[in-house]
């Protein structure tokens, strides 16, 4: 076998290979030989089948098995032995002259073939008790468990009917009765009786509620809008609209009395218990945003330690992905790049650098989890998938059955529990000093677009 290195190219390697046919001649008997103990031939007693009559039969069969064996094989060893990590898929491109390809596969014509890869380069890990991180907390207080609960009185607060002649403000709730069309013709779903909407809500296509500001008891006034271009109902999107709508009813909001039969109607015995739950939920809240800031800060660290050129198609991919998804969240949000104040080309420019930034940290947590034998359990797996299933009530044996049945979905699940358990592991190491923050601070937004 002879192997010629033709291109090595930063990352990128390629190798043309010339093996004998002779070699494969010989593995193509070994593997024949075998199978003389399992072939039944008409003529011939069990095991006793010449191997020259089996290459008759069987030869070509074999062939094609043991030259993708051997192409398997030889290139596994020539990565090996450069000590190459493959960043994907090795890219082998045969011969494809018909008379080549039958002689290789008679035995007759050495097997010449050429191997393309790309490789991940060697990283050297930064000292991670060098590392200093800052943790945010923030402590629950009276007053933010008090603004919660108000919350939560105002979405479920009472409303009464306002008087003979009243008209509809805004955050009136007007019962509605409605008939749809468009071009003069009514649509599936264009129409209703006794629809409660709060003005102001924005629970209908925009503009809707605007033009029943001020209509009256049994009043009735056609609304015209259009459906916006990214609407959920294909047919309908970005067609004008006329709707014929009645007010049946109107009622104000009222104040809603916090005490504990406030609480009793959320399913919770008295105030205090309330309070108690809230604040608990709170705690939670404030917790996964100090999981998110710090997680961000050491992410940071990690690309400010560890710079080097990732390989290409990895980047490549990562950012088709960005791509496609941003692209199809601006034509169902109808925005332009002129929209967000940039032009297509700066836009691609940025994101190739989030894409970059995103493989660099992948490479490096994977390091990071190989040289310090840090895996995921099929347990912690099987409890993501519990937590997923929880969550879809009266579903859960699809969930389970999806996840069970989809191994791309189960590595979906196992990358974040990963991602984590090699963050634990180095915060571990790191310095880590605690400042106690508002809550305002604590869940500042930040540009989140280099999130990895």
């Amino acid at each position: 076998m002879q192997v010629n290195e033709t291109l090595s190219e930063g990352l990128k390697h390629e190798f043309q290979i010339s093996i004998p046919a002779a070699e494969i001649d010989a593995k193509v008997n070994e593997r024949l030989a075998g199978m003389k103990d399992k072939v039944r031939l008409n003529g011939f007693r069990p095991g006793k089948v010449p191997v020259a009559h089996l290459k008759k039969v069987y030869g070509k069969s074999v062939a094609a098995e043991t030259l993708e064996e051997t192409i398997r094989e030889t290139n596994q060893k020539i990565f090996t032995d450069r000590g190459f990590r493959l960043a994907n898929e090795a890219k082998v491109t045969m011969p494809t002259d018909q008379a080549e390809i039958e002689g290789i596969l008679d035995g007759k014509k050495d097997l010449t073939y050429s191997v393309a890869i790309e490789v991940v380069p060697p990283i050297m890990l930064a000292d991670f008790k060098t590392f200093k991180v800052e943790k945010l907390v923030a402590d629950v207080t009276d007053a933010e468990v008090d603004d919660a609960i108000k919350r939560i009185a105002d979405q479920n607060r009472p409303y009464s009917p306002k008087g003979e002649g009243a008209k509809a403000e805004n955050g009136d709730r007007v019962t509605l009765a409605f008939k749809g069309t468009i071009d003069g013709e009514a649509f599936e779903g264009g129409s209703g009786e006794n629809i409660p909407l709060v003005l102001g809500s924005n629970s209908f296509i925009p503009g809707f509620e605007d033009q029943l500001t001020g209509i009256g008891v049994g009043e009735t006034r056609v609304v015209k809008v259009p459906f916006p271009k990214n609407y959920g109902a294909a047919h309908l999107a970005g067609k004008d609209a006329e709707f014929e709508t009645t007010a049946t009813l109107i009622e104000a909001p009222q104040d809603a009395t916090i005490d504990d039969e406030f609480a009793k109607t959320l399913g919770v015995e008295s105030l205090d218990k309330l309070k108690e739950a809230m604040r608990e939920r709170l705690t939670q809240e404030y917790a996964g945003a100090t999981r998110q800031k710090l997680k961000r800060e050491l992410l940071d660290r990690l690309d400010e330690t560890h710079k080097f050129d990732p390989p290409e198609s990895l980047v490549n991919d990562e950012f088709d992905l960005m791509w496609k998804s941003i692209h199809a969240e601006m034509e169902s949000a109808g925005k332009t790049f002129a929209d967000e104040d940039t032009t297509e080309d700066e836009a691609k420019t940025e994101y190739r650098k989030i894409a970059d930034r995103r493989v660099r940290l992948g490479l490096v947590l994977s390091e990071i989890g190989d040289k310090n034998k840090i895996t995921v359990t099929d347990d912690e797996v099987s409890r993501a998938v519990i937590e997923r299933a929880r969550q879809m009530p009266g579903r859960e044996k699809e969930v389970w059955d999806y996840y069970r049945s989809n191994p791309g979905a189960v590595a979906q699940l196992r990358a974040p529990i990963f991602e984590d358990k090699v963050v634990d592991f180095i915060l571990e190491l790191a310095e880590v000093s605690e400042k106690k923050v508002s809550r305002e601070e604590l869940f500042k937004e930040e540009d989140d677009k280099a999130a990895a």
